[in-house]
């Protein structure tokens, strides 16, 4: 059963090895994460030198649970805009939002703009 939704940057702690991977990892197995972020990560990866090849294979063996963007996610993450446009969020990150709110599932961040979004979505800082 998942327990929480992760966000991109925390994928890519883990990836990265960075500051508070470590506890991302460990819940990673038991977290949900939207295609639209997955898509992020790949990009952030081919963006860093990696082949188009390597980044997909790379994140396909990662242990969380995909889940598909359907039209009511979607709709979901294109309202949200408007709450979250003073902090310049993402759609990637709507989308994350949106899947946690759905869940009713708290998300994982490394970003620090989320901290004190009032959108009735629990946000939990790793680092």
């Amino acid at each position: 059963m998942a327990e929480i939704v992760l966000d991109s940057s925390a994928i890519l702690s883990v990836v990265n090895l960075e500051r508070g991977g470590d506890s991302v990892a460990s819940i990673m197995p038991r977290s949900l994460v939207s295609v639209a972020n997955e898509a992020e990560v790949i990009t952030v990866l081919i963006r860093g030198g990696k082949s188009p090849d390597h980044a997909i294979q790379f994140v396909a063996d990662l242990p969380y649970r995909r889940v598909d963007l359907d039209t009511l996610l979607a709709q979901r993450a294109g309202a949200l805009w408007r709450d979250v446009k003073p902090r310049g969020l993402s759609l990637g990150d709507r989308c994350c939002l949106a899947l946690a709110e759905r869940e009713n599932l708290p998300v994982l961040t490394g970003d620090r703009r989320w901290a004190d979004l009032s959108i009735g979505v629990e946000v939990r800082l790793f680092r």
